[in-house]
C-alpha cells in the first residue's frame, strides 16, 4: 500500500477536558467547533491555507478573545478536520487509501486551494491520489469503499468514478489471464500485480484475484464496477457469471429464515429488522440479476433458479422473476429437480412449490431452439442472396443447422426426463390442484418421452395422495 508524508513537525497536538490544542508560546485566538467537538486554535496557520475559514471569520463578530467558528456539517468528521489543521501548522501527517478521501473531502470544503497558497493541500492530494493510489489494485478499492461515507462529495469530486475507471481498467488490462476458480489464498492474491505480471513463487494462486476482491464492495459500487468492467467488452460472459456467483455468495444471506417470518416475530423492532433486511436483499437480488451476461450458459442453471428462490423470499419485482425464468428456460436441460423445487411463498396459492413459474420456465423453453429446415433453401430468392457465397459455405450452415436441430431434440429428451421427476416430487403436495398437475405433464411434447414409467410414478403418487 501506498502512503504519503507532509509536514516535518513533530505532533503537539493534546487534549484537556475534551478540548483539543496545540503546544504553543502564542496564545489561542480562534475556537473551531467540528461536529460537537472543540478546538483551540491559532488564526495566522489556519486562514493563510483555508480560504473558508477566512470567510467564517469575516462573517463571526470578535466578541471575545477567542473568535468561535462553527462547521457542524463537516465531511469526514474530527479526524479528517485534524489532519488538515496539522498540516497548516506544518506537523507530520500520513495520507493513504484509507483517508485520502476524508480528507480530500475536507480540504475541500475548507477550499485549501492553489489561490489560497501554493502547495497547498488539495493539489498535493490529487497528485497522490492520481500517480499512486490509482495505480494501486488494492489501494483503488479501498479508497473507493471509503467514499460510501462522502457519497455526495466524492462523487462531486469525480473521486467515486475515478476510482471505478481505476479498478475496471486493471481487470481490462488482461482479460485472457481473469481465469475465475475459488480455490484461491489471499496471500497468494496479494503477490499478484494488476498488470498482468505475478510472483513466481504464487504462480498457481493467480485464478480469481479480481472477482472476490471487489466482492467486498457495496452493491451500490459494485453495480457501477461491473457495469464499466461489462463495457469494456473483453472479459467473457463466463467470467462475468462467476463473479456475480461469488458477490451472491458473499452477500445474499441464508433467505430461507426469513420465510413467513412476518408471521412469527414478537415484536415491531424485530419486524423492522427483518423487513430491512430483505429490503437490502431485493435491492442485491435484483442488481444481480441486471449485471447477468447474455451469453446462454454464462451462469448456471442453478445459481439461476437458486436466485429466483430467492426472489419469491424477498419479494422482489415481477420483471425480475420472469427474466430469471426466460433465462432458465434457455438452458433448462442444465437444471436438476432440486433445482426446480422453488418453494412457493404466495398468499393466493396453498400448494407446497411454485409451480406457475415453472410453467413459465417450461414455456422459455419451448420456445427455443426450433427446428430448422432439413434441407438447404432452394428457393430463387435464396439463391440469389447466397449468389455471392461458395458452395462450401453453404453446405457448413446446412451442417451447423442439422447439428443445432439435434441438440435441441437432445435437449428436450433431457427435459422431458426432468418434468417427470419433477412431477414425481410434486404430486406429493396435497393441495395441488389437478390442472397444475396436468398443465406441468402437458408442456413437453410426447415424443420426448423415449419411456413413460417416470410419468406413471407421478400419477400414481398423485391419485394415492389426492
Amino acid at each position: 500500500m501506498k502512503f504519503m508524508k507532509l509536514g516535518s513537525k513533530p505532533d503537539t497536538f493534546y487534549t484537556t477536558e475534551a478540548v483539543r490544542s496545540v503546544s504553543s508560546e502564542v496564545s489561542s485566538d480562534l475556537t473551531v467547533q467540528v461536529k460537537g467537538n472543540r478546538y483551540l486554535l491559532h488564526k495566522f496557520p489556519l486562514l493563510s491555507k483555508c480560504l473558508r475559514l477566512q470567510r467564517l471569520c469575516s462573517e463571526s463578530p470578535e466578541t471575545s478573545q477567542h473568535q468561535v467558528v462553527q462547521i457542524p456539517d463537516f465531511p469526514g468528521g474530527v479526524e479528517a478536520f485534524e489532519l488538515c489543521a496539522k498540516f497548516c501548522y506544518g506537523i507530520t501527517i500520513t495520507l493513504s487509501a484509507y483517508n485520502i478521501v476524508s480528507v480530500r473531502c475536507a480540504a475541500e470544503y475548507l477550499q485549501m486551494t492553489e489561490d489560497v497558497e501554493k502547495g497547498n493541500l488539495i493539489y498535493k492530494i490529487e497528485v497522490f491520489f492520481n500517480s499512486f493510489v490509482l495505480h494501486g489494485w488494492k489501494d483503488s478499492i479501498i479508497a473507493l469503499q471509503s467514499t460510501k461515507a462522502f457519497s455526495v462529495w466524492a462523487e462531486d469530486l469525480g473521486i467515486t468514478s475515478r476510482c471505478i475507471e481505476a479498478i475496471a481498467s486493471k481487470v481490462l488490462a488482461h482479460p485472457s489471464k481473469v481465469s475465475l476458480s475459488h480455490s484461491y489464498s489471499r496471500m497468494g492474491r496479494d503477490d499478484v500485480s494488476c498488470n498482468g505480471s505475478e510472483s513466481l513463487r504464487y504462480k498457481p494462486m493467480m485464478k480469481g484475484w479480481w472477482a472476490e476482491d471487489i466482492a467486498e464492495l457495496s452493491i451500490d459500487l459494485y453495480w457501477r464496477t461491473m457495469i464499466e468492467i461489462k463495457s469494456g467488452g473483453k472479459v467473457p460472459g463466463n467470467l462475468i457469471g462467476e463473479a456475480l456467483r461469488i458477490y451472491a455468495s458473499r452477500w445474499l444471506p441464508n433467505l430461507s429464515k426469513y420465510i413467513n417470518i412476518e408471521k412469527e416475530v414478537e415484536s415491531d423492532r424485530e419486524l423492522d429488522s427483518t423487513r430491512e433486511v430483505t429490503s437490502k436483499s431485493r435491492l442485491l437480488l435484483e442488481s444481480i440479476v441486471s449485471l447477468l451476461p447474455a451469453e446462454k450458459g454464462a451462469v448456471s442453471s442453478s445459481f439461476l433458479l437458486k436466485l429466483l428462490k430467492a426472489v419469491n423470499i424477498v419479494k422482489a419485482s415481477s420483471s425480475t422473476k420472469t427474466e430469471l425464468a426466460r433465462r432458465v428456460g434457455i438452458q433448462l436441460e442444465d437444471a436438476t429437480v432440486n433445482d426446480l423445487l422453488i418453494p412457493s411463498l404466495s398468499y393466493t396459492s396453498d400448494t407446497i412449490y411454485d409451480i406457475d413459474v415453472v410453467r413459465m420456465i417450461l414455456e422459455q423453453f419451448m420456445l427455443q431452439g426450433q427446428s430448422p429446415p432439413t434441407s438447404p433453401p432452394r428457393t430463387r430468392r435464396n439463391i440469389e442472396r447466397r449468389r455471392s457465397r461458395s458452395a462450401e459455405n453453404v453446405e457448413f450452415e446446412f451442417q451447423e443447422s442439422r447439428r443445432s436441430s439435434s441438440a435441441s431434440h437432445s435437449s428436450k429428451l433431457k427435459v422431458a426426463k426432468l418434468v417427470d421427476g419433477y412431477l414425481q416430487e410434486i404430486a406429493r403436495d396435497v393441495n395441488l390442484p389437478l390442472p397444475k398437475f396436468l398443465a406441468i405433464a402437458e408442456a413437453i411434447p410426447d415424443f420426448t418421452r423415449l419411456e413413460h414409467d417416470d410419468l406413471y410414478r407421478a400419477i400414481d403418487t398423485y391419485l394415492k395422495v389426492n
